[in-house]
């Protein structure tokens, strides 16, 4: 009579383990594919460095020194003194003053405009590929090249189109001298914010637009089925669905208008109270030769501008994380 004995499966933890070298071996392959993955990323990362980090540390350097060109041999270490003057200069509190103003004004009425763009774009009607094509195309100039068009084309107080319209329209009623206003000095802050809204209104109406067009169908319909008016589903539906991408549309037009330079130096050039801080470190850098203290300046700009980019890509990850939820 034979006996026959049977062996227990292996538990899970009897089972058998990779050695140590088998280990030591998986972990140097995987370090190797993931050297091989990044490295064609590698030259770009060194040439992005390179252009960008090296210049900002250089001129974090000389934020630190008393340094004028045009005397040279009196350059002295001078610590945070030059950023105590860009708190403290007068010109430079009106130009940090005149930097949020403009900034906040543009961004405001051009997410306002965009987002009525984009309400009347995501309706279907003949043309609307061409209409769009048209809205888009101030974004898509050159900043100087917008700036001279409304110099010269609108603004000019001899030919341009806005006096040549006004005429038009006083003589409709009988005044055939109308004033001609010079509209950049008369009103140039006004000027330097309305070649910016023209500008921008396009970039806020893409994002609001691609906003609208994610929203889910089924839930608009629902609302519709319910009784809801067109202002209710618009605002507490649309406009909650919309939040997302109008603080994007925000974040990104201040990161652009906080350092705009194009407009207030083409249009303006920096006098009637025009002058933003980017201008006001041009004007120190290149006409007052002081680069201590307009590399303080600038490094003021850069800070604000990456805090503003912080929130941005906050904004954006999240847009991305409810996308990847969604789908």
């Amino acid at each position: 009579m034979s006996t026959s004995v049977s062996t227990p499966p292996l538990s899970p933890a009897g089972a058998s383990r990779p050695s140590p070298q088998r280990r030591a071996g998986r972990g140097a392959s995987g370090r190797a594919r993931a050297w091989a993955t990044r490295a064609p990323l590698l030259p770009a990362l060194v040439f992005l460095v390179a252009v960008t980090q090296l210049p900002f540390v250089a001129t974090l350097v000389i934020s630190l020194f008393d340094w004028n060109s045009l005397a040279p041999d009196d350059r002295a270490f001078a610590g945070l003194s030059n950023y105590g003057s860009v708190f403290s200069d007068a010109s430079l509190r009106d130009s940090v003053f005149t930097t949020v103003l403009l900034t906040a004004s543009v961004v405001i009425v051009s997410v306002v405009l965009g987002l009525l763009l984009a309400l009347l774009l995501d309706r279907k009607f003949m043309g609307r590929g061409f209409v769009r094509t048209l809205l888009i195309t101030p974004f898509l100039l050159v900043p100087v090249s917008a700036a001279l068009l409304w110099k010269h084309a609108l603004y000019n107080p001899e030919y341009g189109l806005l006096n040549g319209a006004w005429a038009w329209f006083a003589g409709l009623f009988g005044d055939s001298a109308p004033a001609q206003p010079d509209w950049i000095s008369d009103m140039p802050l006004l000027a330097v914010e309305a070649s910016l809204i023209w500008q921008w209104t396009p970039f806020m109406m893409l994002i609001l637009l691609a906003g609208l067009q994610s929203r889910p169908a089924e839930i608009t319909e629902a609302a519709k089925l319910d009784g809801a008016t067109g202002w209710q589903a618009f605002r507490y539906l649309t406009l909650p669905h919309l939040r997302r991408y109008l603080e994007l549309g925000i974040l990104l037009g201040s990161i652009y208008i906080v350092q705009n330079f194009d407009a207030v130096f083409t249009l303006t050039s920096g006098g009637l109270g025009t002058a933003n801080l980017p201008y006001t470190i041009y004007q120190t850098f290149y006409q007052a030769h002081e680069y201590g203290l307009a590399s303080a300046a600038g490094v003021v700009v850069v800070i604000g501008t990456i805090v503003i980019a912080t929130f941005a890509l906050r904004v954006v990850s999240s847009l991305f994380s409810e996308e990847a939820n969604r789908a």
